[in-house]
C-alpha cells in the first residue's frame, strides 16, 4: 500500500508540472485553433481601457504615458481609471490628463468592487484591463482585439513577462522562470481550446458578456474570464499583447502574493467546481483539472507524501528507492541553497528552481489556512516589486 501511494503521487507531482505540458503540445499538433487575421484600421472596433489603482503615485504617471501611447485610433478608446480607496496623490496626477475618465470613491471594498461599480460606465464594445504596476507593448490593444473577431472568443489573456535580468535573486529569477513556462503552457491551452483564466496584467472581455462577481472574490480576473467559459465560449490567448513588469522585491514579498493566489485559486476552484465535470465540459475539465486545480489541491499534497514515503521505502525496500532518495536529498538540499542565497543576485538562476518551486506549494497549505480560518482579505497588501521600466 506504501509503495502504491507513493507511485500514484509521483505520477500525480509528475503530470501536473511535466506530463500535462506533453500531453497538451502532442494535441495541439492534432486539433488547433486557427489564428486570427490583422484588422484593418476603419473595422477596429471603440474599446475601454480600465485600470483599478490603489495608491499608485510613485507609478501611475508611468502607466498613464504608456497607456496613451499605444498603438490604437485615440478617438476609439475610452480610458478609465478608477482609484477607488486611495488616499495619496493618485488621483491628483490623473486629473493632469484629460484624456482620462477618473472613478473615484473614498471607501475602500477592493479591486473587484471597484470594477463592479464602473463596469457599467464602460463604453467599449471591448473592454482591456490592465494593472496599474504593469507596463504594455505598443501594438499589445490591436493584438488583443483582432481575436474578438471570432464569435465564440469571450475573452482574450494578454501575456505576463517578468524582467529578468542577467543576475537575479531567487524571487526574481523563480517568478521569471516560472511565467516563461507558464505562458508556454497557457500558448498551448489557447491552440488545444481555451486558456485557463487570465491574469490581471492585461486581459480583455466582451463588454457585454460581463456579470458582478461576488465581492469577496479573490482572484476576479480568473473567475470573471472561466465564466465566461462556462457559458461555452472559449478565452483566446495573445502573446503578442504583453505586461512587463518587475519581480516581487524579494522572496518574503513574493511568498505573500503566493499565498493570496492560492487561496483565491482554492477558493475559486470550489466555486467553478461544476466545470470539472467531463460530461458537460470535455476539453474544459480535462484541461481545468490538468493547469489549475491539481496544482491547487493534488500537487502539494502528493509533494508531502513523497517526502514522508520515501525514506521508508529506501531503508525497506532498497534498490530504485535508495537511488531516488538521494537524488531527493539532493533537489531538497539545492532548495535549502535557493533559501540561503535567496537575496544574493547570482548567474545560475536554476539553483533558485528548487526553492521557488517548494516555495509555490508551501503557499498552496498556508492559504488554505487562511481561508479555513477567515484571515484572506479582498482587500491585499500589495506586494513589493521593482520600478517598472517603460514602454517595453
Amino acid at each position: 500500500m506504501m509503495e502504491l501511494i507513493f507511485w500514484i503521487s509521483a505520477f500525480l507531482l509528475f503530470y501536473t508540472y511535466i506530463g500535462y505540458g506533453l500531453i497538451l503540445f502532442a494535441l495541439t499538433k492534432i486539433r488547433s485553433n486557427p489564428e486570427e487575421p490583422e484588422m484593418k484600421e476603419h473595422d477596429l472596433p471603440f474599446i475601454t481601457f480600465m485600470v483599478a489603482a490603489y495608491n499608485e503615485e510613485e507609478i501611475i504617471e508611468e502607466k498613464i504615458w504608456n497607456s496613451l501611447e499605444l498603438d490604437y485610433p485615440k478617438e476609439k478608446v475610452q480610458y478609465l481609471f478608477v482609484t477607488d480607496g486611495s488616499n495619496d496623490g493618485t488621483m491628483d496626477i490623473i486629473r493632469q490628463y484629460s484624456a482620462i475618465e477618473l472613478e473615484h470613491e473614498a471607501p475602500r471594498r477592493g479591486k473587484i468592487a471597484a470594477v463592479n461599480r464602473v463596469m457599467p460606465l464602460a463604453r467599449g464594445e471591448i473592454t482591456i484591463f490592465s494593472d496599474a504596476n504593469a507596463m504594455l507593448n505598443k501594438s499589445c490593444l490591436k493584438n488583443i482585439v483582432r481575436h474578438f473577431q471570432h464569435e465564440e472568443v469571450a475573452a482574450v489573456a494578454g501575456e505576463k513577462r517578468v524582467n529578468s535580468t542577467e543576475v537575479d535573486n531567487a524571487s526574481g529569477a523563480g517568478e521569471s522562470m516560472y511565467w516563461k513556462y507558464e505562458s508556454t503552457l497557457r500558448k498551448w491551452d489557447g491552440r488545444f481550446y481555451s486558456v485557463m483564466g487570465a491574469a490581471g496584467e492585461l486581459f480583455a472581455i466582451r463588454t457585454i458578456m460581463h456579470e458582478q462577481l461576488e465581492e469577496d472574490t479573490l482572484i476576479e480576473d480568473f473567475v470573471m474570464t472561466m465564466k465566461m467559459v462556462r457559458q461555452g465560449k472559449r478565452i483566446a490567448y495573445a502573446p503578442d499583447a504583453y505586461a512587463m513588469e518587475e519581480a516581487s522585491e524579494d522572496s518574503a514579498e513574493e511568498l505573500k502574493r503566493k499565498i493570496r493566489i492560492s487561496a483565491g485559486g482554492l477558493q475559486a476552484s470550489w466555486r467553478l467546481r461544476d466545470l470539472m465535470n467531463p460530461f458537460k465540459y470535455p476539453a474544459v475539465s480535462f484541461q481545468f483539472l490538468s493547469h489549475r486545480v491539481f496544482r491547487w489541491t493534488i500537487a502539494p499534497i502528493a509533494l508531502v507524501l513523497l517526502f514522508v514515503l520515501h525514506p521508508f521505502l529506501a531503508v525497506t525496500q532498497e534498490g530504485i528507492y535508495t537511488l531516488t532518495w538521494i537524488l531527493h536529498l539532493a533537489f531538497y538540499a539545492l532548495a535549502v541553497v535557493g533559501a540561503v542565497l535567496a537575496s544574493r543576485k547570482i548567474k545560475v538562476k536554476v539553483a533558485f528552481v528548487p526553492y521557488y518551486f517548494l516555495l509555490m506549494n508551501y503557499s498552496v497549505f498556508m492559504g488554505l489556512g487562511r481561508l479555513i480560518r477567515g484571515k484572506q482579505s479582498v482587500v491585499w497588501e500589495k506586494a513589493k516589486r521593482k520600478k517598472v521600466a517603460v514602454n517595453p
